[in-house]
């Protein structure tokens, strides 16, 4: 199959989102991400906007050697000079310049001509030249060019060197069906137009960013510039990710393929929203947190029979261990049942309507009715049940001046364990003085707070992810207090780590 370049701009394009600045050290762990996840381009950064970017750059060059790394650059020469500065012992350098084309930006932009522009994007793209032999052209606002002069002005910079020319929809005005014939047109009409690869950089202002791409796809566009999650100026940019599997999940309409390694997808995704601070939106296409999670009666009875059912894509291929069924009063006895069987219990068919009734009372109750709930729910049963972990105390120093220093003490069962820690934070240090108890080595891949109470006196929840080799488990704690509330999501992950792995080692009947 014929393969669609994949330009990705998070360390340019989406760190420009208000609040997302990126260290050095930030943006180059990224960019190792993006070596992993086998982006064909990392455009890692504006050089001339900053020492600091144009150090990143830099740096990026040194240690990601695979994906052509990309320097941004007005169609001036300053901005070029600083673009081979940063990437002058990168092993693929690519200077990648702009003007911008469309009227308006012509008038109220650059404040000149349309001559003027087009003169200064041949210049700038020959100067370029002088020092890259991998040069990309954009023509910014395309999307709102006079057409013909689109077209001069995209002849006249392949005439000039240029070997990938950009079209992008700087500012998401254009639609599906409008932007794709922009491209065909293009294809059709300018006459070098094979000898350079043909590009699109889509925003997301109508919701179409992705749409736009895709279309352009079909109409022969070979590279796609867009971002992990989404982000980017304004609204963003086409998705990373949906470009991604779109072309995987859909090759019956788009016989295209890419380099990819969608299983990395979900780990990039964690770690970009972690760095930069961005949450991912629940709903989410591909990496949200609902993304392969079904709350659904319906829906869950059905992807147990058949994960094809409501899946056209499993969750492994994007590194997922696997659907989640969120149990709610929407929930079938299919769903209850596979749960307490994953937890250990051996359910007969003529039990499950008992239990079921039971488990409509506390879901009617909560929104989400989780491990700990089924539990108790089976103790009342007269099977006793206690927690694998409880927190006792804790008791935290913390400050600017001072080492921040935990003390905890759990109990497991009926006897009682103390331990103190320090580390980088208050957090840490808990999570530190818990693992001297527990002795049990494992990776935070993920930790969140969000108030679900208002007021000073707001109770927190805090959700965090650990990983044990092959197991991923989510864990949960509410307090007033955000240190408790760390340490319950803590223990409570052990406990579920704990239980799976008994669950996985003795495959029968839950031992409590």
């Amino acid at each position: 199959m014929e393969r669609i370049l994949i330009f990705d701009t998070t360390l340019r394009d989406g760190e420009q989102i208000p609040g997302a600045s990126l260290t050095k050290t930030e943006k180059i762990e990224i960019a190792k991400q993006l070596e992993k996840l086998n982006v064909d381009i990392i455009e890692a950064g504006f050089p001339i906007s900053s020492p600091g970017d144009m150090e990143a750059v830099k740096e990026i060059g040194k240690v990601v050697k695979k994906p052509v790394i990309a320097g941004l650059a007005r169609a001036v020469k300053k901005d070029i000079d600083a673009c081979y500065e940063s990437l002058k012992n990168v092993k693929r350098p690519r200077i990648h310049t702009f003007i911008g084309t469309s009227d308006i930006h012509v008038k109220y932009i650059t404040n000149t001509t349309r001559e003027v522009v087009l003169q200064r994007a041949i210049d700038a793209v020959k100067y370029a030249r002088n020092y890259c032999d991998d040069v990309e052209f954009s023509a910014m606002d395309a999307a709102r060019t006079d057409f013909d002069y689109l077209c001069k002005i995209v002849e006249e910079t392949i005439k000039a060197g240029a070997t990938t020319i950009n079209i992008p929809d700087s500012v998401g005005y254009a639609e599906p069906y409008e932007f794709g014939n922009l491209i065909k047109k293009l294809m059709n009409t300018v006459p070098n137009i094979n000898k350079a690869i043909i590009a699109v950089h889509c925003h997301n202002d109508l919701g179409m960013a992705t749409a736009n791409s895709m279309a352009a796809v079909l109409n022969g566009a070979r590279q796609v510039e867009c971002t992990i999650n989404g982000l980017g100026e304004r609204a963003g940019n086409a998705s990373l990710e949906e470009i991604v599997m779109i072309l995987k999940v859909r090759k019956d309409l788009f016989k295209f393929d890419t380099n990819i390694k969608t299983e990395e997808i979900y780990k990039t995704s964690k770690l970009v929203s972690r760095l930069t601070g961005i949450t991912v939106q629940p709903n989410k296409a591909i990496v949200g947190a609902n993304a392969f999670a079904h709350a659904s009666g319906i829906h869950q009875d059905a992807i147990l029979k058949k994960e094809s059912t409501f899946g056209i894509m499993t969750p492994a291929s994007i590194g997922i261990p696997g659907h989640e069924l969120v149990l709610t009063s929407r929930s079938g006895r299919h769903a209850l049942k596979h749960r307490l069987e994953h937890l250990g219990f051996k359910i007969k068919d003529k039990e499950i309507d008992e239990i079921y009734v039971k488990f409509l009372e506390i879901a009617d109750k909560k929104k989400e009715v989780f491990d700990e709930d089924l539990l108790t729910l089976m103790s009342g049963r007269g099977v006793t049940v206690k927690p694998l972990y409880q927190l006792e105390y804790i008791y935290v120093a913390t400050g600017n001046k001072i080492l921040p220093t935990a003390t905890v003490a759990i109990k497991k069962g009926d006897k009682l364990y103390k331990s103190s820690a320090t580390g980088d934070g208050p957090v840490d240090a808990t999570y530190k003085a818990i693992n001297e108890i527990v002795k049990e080595e494992v990776k935070l891949i993920d930790y969140q707070i969000k108030s679900i109470t208002k007021g000073k006196e707001a109770q927190g929840e805090v959700s965090i992810r650990i990983k044990k080799d092959a197991i991923e488990v989510n864990g949960r704690g509410i307090s007033t207090d955000i240190i408790e509330a760390s340490a319950k999501a803590y223990l409570d992950a052990l406990s579920k780590l704990e239980r799976e792995k008994q669950v996985k080692i003795k495959k029968k009947g839950y031992k409590l």
